[in-house]
């Protein structure tokens, strides 16, 4: 019975016919170590054969592909010791967490303090800071939805924009006078006003009705 391989779950198998070569991943930020190129001999052989025949009109062919198939065909045990052989390698630069059994990178993700991977045991200088951003963050939101930054912007285009006949400063719905030059403005001016006697219209400065004569 073949014996169990680690440290396997996270890696690619970068092998073809000329050799075997792996690519393993820290199981936490994905950093990761590629094994040495070890060749495969029956699959140079082949290589060799199909190049001479090639070389000599093609003679060689049949060989070429019959050894490119026994390479095939009986490349699993080459195939399987290459890879023990790229995982004892590859385990010497990750650390397995006794805690929960990840492989991880020994420069990012393990706590060397705790002797555990970083998600199993957070270092504290390191979780402290974030968890502060993660409240400033919040924090911020939370005071900037409390302020409104919309409430002079008229969305529906109902508000008439209005302008200081003095200076010709902007000035908002329903002010009095210019934030500017203090003048007054539209809004200041008094609003019509109606005779007394008769009930007819009179503009603001009229001192008498033009209709009726009565005095304003």
């Amino acid at each position: 019975m073949s014996n169990m391989i680690q440290f396997v779950a996270n890696h690619d198998d970068l092998s073809t016919d000329k050799g075997f070569q792996f690519k393993f991943y820290c199981d936490k930020c994905r950093n990761g170590h590629m094994s040495r190129f070890l060749p495969n001999k029956i699959g140079i052989a082949g290589e060799l054969m199909r190049a001479a025949g090639s070389l000599f009109g093609g003679h060689f062919y049949d060989a070429g592909t019959a050894a490119y198939h026994v390479q095939r065909a009986i490349g699993g045990k080459a195939h399987d010791d290459a890879l023990e052989t790229a995982v004892q390698e590859g385990k010497t630069y990750f650390k397995q967490c006794t805690r929960c059994g990840h492989w991880v990178c020994p420069d990012v993700c393990w706590n060397h303090t705790a002797g555990l991977c970083e998600d199993c045991a957070p270092d504290e200088h390191e979780e402290l800071a974030a968890q502060q951003r993660q409240a400033a963050r919040e924090q911020i939101q939370t005071k900037t939805r409390t302020q409104d930054y919309t409430q002079n912007l008229d969305f529906l285009g109902q508000a008439q924009i209005s302008q200081c006949g003095s200076c010709q400063a902007k000035l908002t719905p329903g002010q009095k006078f210019c934030p500017e030059c203090g003048k007054p403005s539209a809004a200041a001016e008094p609003k019509e006003k109606f005779c007394g006697d008769c009930g007819a219209s009179v503009k603001p400065g009229q001192r008498f009705c033009a209709e009726c004569g009565g005095k304003q």
